[in-house]
Order: C-alpha cells, then sequence, then structure tokens
C-alpha cells in the first residue's frame, strides 16, 4: 500500500433507534460493552466497536449524523448493500437466523447451502439493511452458479 492509497477501516451505520439497534446486533452475536456507548441527556448517539477483522463498526443517531454531515438525509427505498458477518460454522448461520427472526426481525433469505460453498442467510436489521450471515466456504460443497 502507498501512503496515498485509501485503507478501509471503518463502517459507520446511521440509525433511527439506537437501543433497537444495539438489541439487534447484540443478538446477532456482537460484543457492544454498554461503556463504550457515547449517552448524552437526549439519548445514546454514537458507538463504536474494534471487530476482530480489524475494521471498526460505528452507530451514529440521525442527530448525530446531521452535525457532521449537513447534506445527510435518510435513504429511501430497500438495501442496495449487504452488511456481511461470518460466523463459525454452518449450524451458526441457521442459529443466528433462527435467533433474530424468532425476536421478530424480518428474515429476507433463509439459510441455505450457497453455490459458492458456504450456508448463508440474509436478516433485515431495524433500519432496513440486509445483514448476510456466512459460514466459511467448504470448497466440497461448491456448485455451479445459477444463470444470471
Amino acid at each position: 500500500m502507498t501512503s496515498e492509497s485509501p485503507l478501509l477501516d471503518s463502517l459507520n451505520l446511521v440509525v433511527s433507534d439506537m437501543e433497537e439497534t444495539l438489541a439487534f446486533y447484540r443478538l446477532l452475536g456482537v460484543e457492544i460493552p454498554e461503556e463504550g456507548v457515547w449517552r448524552t441527556d437526549t439519548g445514546a448517539h454514537h458507538v463504536e466497536v474494534s471487530m476482530p477483522g480489524g475494521i471498526d463498526l460505528e452507530f451514529d443517531s440521525v442527530d448525530l449524523a446531521k452535525r457532521y454531515n449537513e447534506g445527510w438525509q435518510r435513504p429511501e427505498g430497500g438495501s442496495a448493500s449487504v452488511v456481511g458477518f461470518k460466523v463459525a460454522s454452518r449450524e451458526a448461520v441457521d442459529a443466528c437466523y433462527a435467533r433474530l427472526t424468532e425476536a421478530g426481525h424480518t428474515g429476507l433469505q433463509k439459510p441455505y447451502d450457497a453455490f459458492w460453498g458456504a450456508r448463508y442467510a440474509i436478516v433485515e436489521d431495524p433500519d432496513g439493511r440486509d445483514i448476510g450471515i456466512m459460514s466459511p466456504s467448504d470448497p466440497n460443497r461448491r456448485t455451479s452458479p445459477p444463470e444470471v
């Protein structure tokens, strides 16, 4: 990497309900210590979690986002990206999907054996973002991708 090459080091998600978001991501399995939640008299506004893979996952309230980005507007329509989380096993994909959907979160893609060899599922977070849950890929389970 040259000194001018950008390095992806964080994913910042603006959230409409911080408490609901924290509950969802904790249920997903993300360790979010309460002492890492920045709160004011008006509520929780910022959380930063250093993820094991080296990227920081951050959550900001709408009020805070409007303070540092004067052009911020809530996007309309569905999610145009998938925020991916890797879990330890194929069984963990099923268990995580079940835990989240049983808690009332919308399942968008039930767990299935994907053509690239992983077990994969998608659940919607409280702000409508697609959250992918994927096991490690098993080369012995790879198949040809469907025609597009």
